[in-house]
């Protein structure tokens, strides 16, 4: 077999069946649907595919890596688009050829940046890959030059977080797109080529656990007939819900109904029959628009400064506040502080 004539190519369109049906039929793990961002790649010799890789979302969480690329998780979370993780790796049946897996793997790295770029409009810097050490050695992923960083600890991710037991633990392989890309992804700005539009931060347990206690001074506008849910509760969620990057009513609702058990304990969630529930996007609503917006304001402050210490320079920025007049018929303006680092608005003055 000459490897030279060996080419990979992104599989789309009616193709994508009979990929599906390949990656089930040969691997051990079964296929994967297509969620978010994901490339799938044929490798072809002679006009016969011979290998098959997808391209997916990378962990969430992975403390090796995380400490290898040397970013803490308000980066992380921001950042995790530039990274995929190669989900699937499989050599179809009588085409396991010397050499054959770190040539495909070699010639996936040489385009996967461009093909990246013009399918989800950013780039990526990192790609990442869990071997299970009870069927594999990464073999392969050594011979392309792949990064061993070590193992996993075992968890996986479940509906409701992760599993509660670590089971066999994955050896974890990275392989950097670019020579600085440890710096990229973990410098306190990152530059505006690499940014994704993607949530602003995650949240720690910490924050959940801390953000009700500063709205407990906040008076409720509510009637005390018909409460349900605790206005410093309402009021932390909305604020965790934007701190992620959501916007509106629907997206803060939504963000809390995806919030699990753990999550919804730490933010002091009413309990029923067993399990936490959050407001609705009506009380939401309701609270957001008649909650007192100086108290509001300064119960945001003290998060602020408690928690916004990561900042080492501050913008300084004006807007003009469009159909809002004062009694004079002029129009409001707002000059806000805001932090390079988090994105957090730190106060903000008419």
């Amino acid at each position: 077999m000459n490897l030279e004539e060996v080419r990979v190519t992104p599989i789309g369109g009616p193709e994508e069946q009979f990929f599906k049906f390949m990656m089930q039929e040969h691997h051990y793990l079964g296929a994967l649907p297509k969620i978010g961002e994901t490339l799938w790649y044929a490798a072809i010799y002679k006009k016969q595919w011979i290998a098959l890789l997808s391209f997916s979302a990378p962990a969430w969480k992975c403390t090796v890596r995380d400490q290898w690329i040397g970013w803490n998780f308000r980066h992380q979370f921001d950042r995790l688009k530039l990274v995929t993780n190669n989900s699937r790796f499989l050599i179809l049946p009588k085409w396991h050829f010397q050499n054959l897996g770190s040539r495909v793997l070699a010639l996936v790295q040489k385009r996967i940046v461009h093909d990246w770029q013009a399918k989800f409009g950013h780039p990526i810097l990192l790609m990442e890959t869990f071997v299970d050490p009870l069927h594999f050695q990464g073999t392969v992923y050594k011979a392309a030059n792949w990064i061993f960083l070590g193992n996993t600890k075992g968890y996986r991710r479940t509906r409701k977080g992760y599993s509660p037991k670590n089971q066999n633990p994955k050896m974890v392989f990275v392989k950097p797109l670019q020579r600085n890309t440890q710096h990229l992804l973990s410098r306190a700005y990152v530059q505006s080529s690499h940014r994704t539009g993607g949530s602003k931060m995650m949240l720690s347990a910490q924050h959940m656990q801390s953000l009700p206690s500063f709205f407990k001074s906040v008076p409720d506008p509510r009637r005390t007939h018909g409460r349900r849910h605790r206005l410093h509760t309402i009021l932390a969620i909305a604020v965790g819900a934007t701190l992620c990057g959501m916007h509106g009513y629907q997206a803060i609702a939504d963000w809390a109904q995806s919030l699990g058990q753990k999550a919804r304990q730490r933010f002091g969630c009413r309990v029923v029959n067993g399990y936490f529930q959050v407001p609705s996007m009506s009380v939401i609503r309701d609270v957001l628009l008649r909650v007192d917006p100086v108290s509001f304001d300064q119960a945001l402050q003290s998060w602020n400064k408690c928690y916004g210490q990561e900042d080492t320079s501050l913008a300084i920025d004006g807007k003009t506040m469009r159909n809002a007049l004062d009694e004079k018929g002029r129009q409001t303006h707002i000059i806000g502080v805001v932090g390079h680092e988090t994105k957090n608005c730190y106060t903000q003055k008419k």
